[in-house]
């Protein structure tokens, strides 16, 4: 699938390919391509899942992944200047060979289209000390595109401020929950943090670098603090009472993911490589970027003032794209419960439904606010010990919330689901991401009967992987009436209520 429109004005100007659009750096940074003139192609696996950004109708799309070369070589077709901000630390143990294979493939493929630039947003990193596991993939790839025979800017960047970003997330979550924090080692470790604006302002001006500089380059904000400076910074911006932090120089990196994978919505599997990472001193060597991108015209923005506009964002609903968005939802080759023939073989189905006494779109209300700070309508023990179990296997848990407390759209993760389909104001399909010996959907669906009453349809579908998945719907379908029913009859109640308020 792809999509190329060719006006006059779009052929004009430069062509700006933009990876990793569904998650946080990229989602922002379409936008900004936009206004600064570019015509915009975006790749990636399953461009359906982007379709209620606001700007999906101003971009060219193309379906593409990096691990897939003919796919790589059609996206790039008349690009000028490509950004890749593709990573695979979710993957697991194995996302440093992932991230070698996939720039491999793109910086090759860039190279074949005569790309005129590749961009790279990476991490920063010291050059004298041994590098986690992380930083190590990151400079890797920052080395391979710079070998590639293209022009390539590589920013380097630290700890990344803004609304739903994943150091901001895991900042604010230790602070607000824990006003006695015994914490590991790296709470001491200094680091450079960066506001997302201005990652923004470097990713969109490196796209006009001179042709004959390739290199890396460090990028910053004003301040250098350590992660207990941050915590308190923190604490006083959000109103909190002063924090006390002690730290233990005993935590290991997996010790610490554990705690932090409790107290925070950061799974295990990606907590352990950012503790791995700050243990590293993580702070600007060089300030060369000022030679070819002036600062922003009203200078970079401090770790005080980037943490009172993320704040803001959050409180005024304006949270754009979030951590948790970077995810996919489910593989091109998995099962839809939708497909006409169904090829997965057997699939569990409860269904049920209910009229409301509602208009339909006082149900939709409360049915697209659901889980988050709004919850599941339905047994919250139950939900919260299903949730714990789940982060204690590896799993994202209920702490991982909604980017919006209202409005959804497609790819959204929500607690342990995502967003995998959206039909305003009649359908919302999620599908679960907790661990699970199978694949797992919630349906929640308003129709009309024929007697024109509201009609609330509920379908909880599972697809079974092996025995272990049989038995598991087994030993559930007991809970399903207090679960499921009860999460009907008080979504049901609940908008029977606004439509007497």
């Amino acid at each position: 699938m792809s999509t190329y429109p060719t006006s006059p004005k779009e052929s004009q100007s430069r062509r700006a390919l933009v990876t990793g659009a569904t998650g946080y750096i990229g989602g922002r940074l379409i936008p900004e391509l936009l206004a600064a003139g570019f015509t915009v192609r975006v790749m990636a696996r399953q461009p359906r899942n982007l379709s209620d950004r606001d700007w999906f109708g101003d971009v060219e799309f193309v379906q593409a992944d990096a691990e897939d070369p003919i796919s790589l070589a059609r996206a790039l077709v008349d690009v000028q200047v490509a950004y890749y901000l593709i990573h695979s630390m979710g993957a697991g143990s194995q996302f440093a060979d992932l991230d070698r294979s996939t720039a491999e493939n793109f910086a090759r493929a860039a190279k074949e289209a005569s790309v005129e630039r590749i961009v790279y947003l990476g991490g920063l990193y010291p050059k004298e000390e041994k590098l986690s596991p992380h930083l190590q993939s990151r400079k890797e790839v920052g080395e391979i595109l710079l070998a590639s025979g293209v022009p390539t800017t590589v920013l380097r960047a630290a700890v990344i401020i803004g609304s739903g970003s994943l150091s901001f997330e895991m900042l604010r979550y230790l602070t607000e929950r824990l006003p006695i924090m015994v914490t590991p080692r790296w709470v001491d470790s200094r680091i450079q943090p960066i506001a997302v604006r201005d990652v923004l302002h470097y990713l969109v001006k490196s796209a006009d670098m001179p042709p004959d500089v390739s290199r890396g380059f460090d990028i910053g904000g004003p301040d250098v603090l350590t992660y207990r400076e941050m915590m308190v910074v923190y604490a006083q911006v959000a109103g909190l009472k002063p924090r006390k932090i002690m730290s233990l120089p005993f935590m290991s990196p997996s010790l610490s993911s554990h705690w932090v994978g409790l107290i925070t919505p950061v799974p295990k599997k990606i907590a352990r490589p950012l503790m791995e990472s700050l243990i590293n001193e993580v702070v600007c060597k060089e300030n060369d970027i000022s030679r070819f991108i002036p600062n922003p015209d009203q200078g970079l923005i401090d770790f005080h003032r980037a943490v009172e506009l993320a704040l803001q964002r959050i409180q005024d609903g304006r949270v754009t794209t979030r951590w948790t968005s970077a995810a996919h939802v489910g593989a091109p080759s998995d099962p839809l419960p939708s497909d006409p023939e169904w090829a997965g073989g057997s699939l569990y189905v409860d269904e049920r439904q209910r009229i409301v006494e509602s208009t339909p779109q006082q149900l939709w209300q409360v049915i697209e606010g659901i889980g988050g700070e709004h919850g599941w309508y339905s047994w919250r023990f139950g939900w919260w010990s299903r949730g714990l179990l789940d982060r204690f296997v590896g799993g994202p848990g209920l702490r991982r919330g909604r980017r919006d407390p209202f409005n959804l759209v497609v790819g959204d993760a929500l607690d342990w689901w995502r967003v995998e389909e959206l039909e305003e104001g009649h359908l919302l399909r999620l599908r679960a991401e907790m661990r699970l010996p199978g694949l797992a959907w919630l349906e929640l669906i308003v129709d009309r009967d024929v007697e024109g009453r509201t009609l609330f349809r509920q379908r909880a579908l599972f697809h079974p992987l092996g025995p272990a998945g049989g038995l598991y719907w087994t030993l559930i379908k007991p809970f399903h009436g207090l679960v499921f029913g009860g999460m009907q009859r008080n979504i049901a109640r609940e908008a029977r209520q606004s439509s007497l308020n």
